[in-house]
């Protein structure tokens, strides 16, 4: 059996204003519960992923906690989402949820979007 590794490093995150606009510009959009995902290819042989959460998602603590669970929940499924794209994830207000709550909504997410992307070739 194949072993992987599942790191999150600095080249998988996605960062900066001028990367989100460009992914909310060009990329497509699919709502599911609490969070708002956006993909846009990119010409990179890995995936990866940005968070929006703005302060009225609640307190740092909440904010924080909920980046943590969405980061973890991207790295334990990174290799088996599509490759090859920038996710961006906007958070809207909710109460924390567990883990696998964050992984079933990425990984929703991220099958209708990447179909929608081949339909769209």
């Amino acid at each position: 059996m194949e072993s992987r590794i599942h790191r999150f490093p600095k080249t998988s995150r996605l960062g900066g204003r001028n990367s989100f606009a460009a992914i909310r510009t060009g990329g497509l959009k699919f709502s599911r519960g609490p969070l708002n995902v956006w993909a846009l290819p990119n010409s990179l042989d890995h995936g990866r992923l940005g968070i929006s959460i703005g302060r009225h998602v609640g307190i740092a603590v909440r904010r924080n906690r909920i980046k943590r669970l969405l980061r973890e929940a991207y790295r334990l499924m990174q290799h088996d989402l599509p490759a090859s794209y920038d996710w961006l994830v906007v958070v809207k207000r909710h109460e924390p949820m567990i883990l696998g709550e964050y992984q079933k909504l990425l990984s929703a997410a991220t099958a209708h979007l990447h179909n929608a992307w081949l339909e769209r070739k």
